[in-house]
């Protein structure tokens, strides 16, 4: 038997989630450099700024996009990403100020920003752990 629940069920957003090595670090260069700011971290017995004893988990925020970050102290975490694929992809208003902003406080800028022929507009960058994202703002026309 089926039930349609559609008119009750809403999907709100979508959290990419990254298991590193170091959670504050990560969160420290994601504010320094992508500009987010540092939420909470929690490490297993109380939330908030503290990194001592250092966090299991931790979340950033810039607008309204929010990135979680759980620890792992195994050396063989992989991503399962593809030669040339993306972590996260993260659509963005104003992608060329981003992208200057992101040059100045010294990001590792993989690509771009360039348009693509499918409509977007993307920057690829790279982070402190190897984690590749990519930004992306519709533009009016495809390249061809």
């Amino acid at each position: 038997m089926s039930t349609d629940v559609r008119g009750t069920t809403r999907f709100d957003a979508a959290v990419p989630q990254f298991t590193v090595p170091d959670v504050a670090q990560t969160a420290e260069y994601y504010q320094n450099v992508f500009g987010f700011k540092i939420s909470s971290f929690w490490n297993g017995e109380s939330a908030g700024l503290a990194t001592d004893p250092p966090p299991l988990f931790g979340i950033v925020c810039r607008d309204q996009i929010q990135v979680f970050f759980n620890r792992s102290d195994q050396s063989n975490v992989h991503t399962g990403r593809a030669a040339g694929a993306y972590d996260a992809y993260f659509r963005v208003t104003g992608l060329d100020a981003l992208a200057a902003e992101l040059r100045a406080r010294g990001a590792d800028i993989v690509d771009g920003p360039e348009d693509r022929v499918y409509g977007q507009r993307e920057l690829v960058v790279r982070d402190c752990n190897g984690l590749v994202l990519a930004f992306g703002e519709e533009i009016n026309e495809p390249a061809t």
